[in-house]
């Protein structure tokens, strides 16, 4: 498998993950997956899987600023992702 097909495989795989179920979630990281996804360096797509793995609550929590993630790396990406401007 190529370097290219095994990326739009992963993307795939992170679209799916990204499905909570919450309207608002699914949006933030679709966009944040549309518009940031293929040009975000290493450290910063680790973070994200990590932020998938989070509990939905508490997503919930971060992206709506009722909460910060403890977590310095999350929250600054979190933040990020809220930036992201709609289409």
């Amino acid at each position: 498998m190529s370097g290219v097909d095994g990326q739009d495989v992963e993307l795939r795989q992170l679209r799916w993950r990204a499905r909570r179920g919450m309207r608002e979630l699914d949006q933030l990281f679709t966009r944040w997956l549309d518009h940031r996804w293929a040009q975000s360096p290493d450290p910063e797509r680790a973070t994200f899987r990590r932020l998938l793995a989070c509990e939905d609550d508490r997503l919930w929590r971060w992206f709506m600023g009722f909460e910060h993630a403890e977590d310095a790396e999350l929250d600054a990406l979190v933040q990020r992702i809220r930036g992201v401007p709609a289409d």
